[in-house]
């Protein structure tokens, strides 16, 4: 189930997988994949794969397609593991994670489910 209700195209700074979560790049305008919890988000890739340079849709806002990167139930928040992949926010006592969104159906490692992107930060 997808809706995604704002996209805005920017420049991969890597190759960036499909459904994939990505935080801001080094330069203007462009977007990275994320690989820490302490990524500020900036969007998710839709289901091409990207080049380093290429203009890659971001999605911004809305229910969007994006790979799980463990368990994950419907209504968890989501961050980031080092490959961009979508898995559940635990952070420990006193640390923050940084928040894609809230998972739309329950998944597991390597599933392509749904994310409704919300940024925050959670602290544990």
């Amino acid at each position: 189930m997808q809706n995604p209700m704002l996209t805005k195209t920017l420049v991969a700074e890597g190759v960036l997988a499909a459904y994939r979560l990505l935080t801001f790049g080094t330069g203007d305008h462009q977007v990275a994949l994320a690989s820490a919890v302490t990524n500020p988000p900036a969007g998710v890739t839709g289901k091409l794969i990207d080049a380093d340079g290429e203009r890659v849709d971001v999605y911004k806002v809305g229910i969007v397609e994006v790979e799980y990167g463990g368990n994950v139930t419907a209504g968890q928040p989501l961050t980031t593991d080092a490959n961009g992949k979508a898995v559940a926010a635990s952070p420990a006592a006193g640390v923050n994670n940084r928040i894609w969104g809230e998972a739309v159906v329950d998944g597991v490692d390597g599933d392509i489910g749904s994310i409704h992107l919300s940024f925050s930060t959670l602290q544990g």
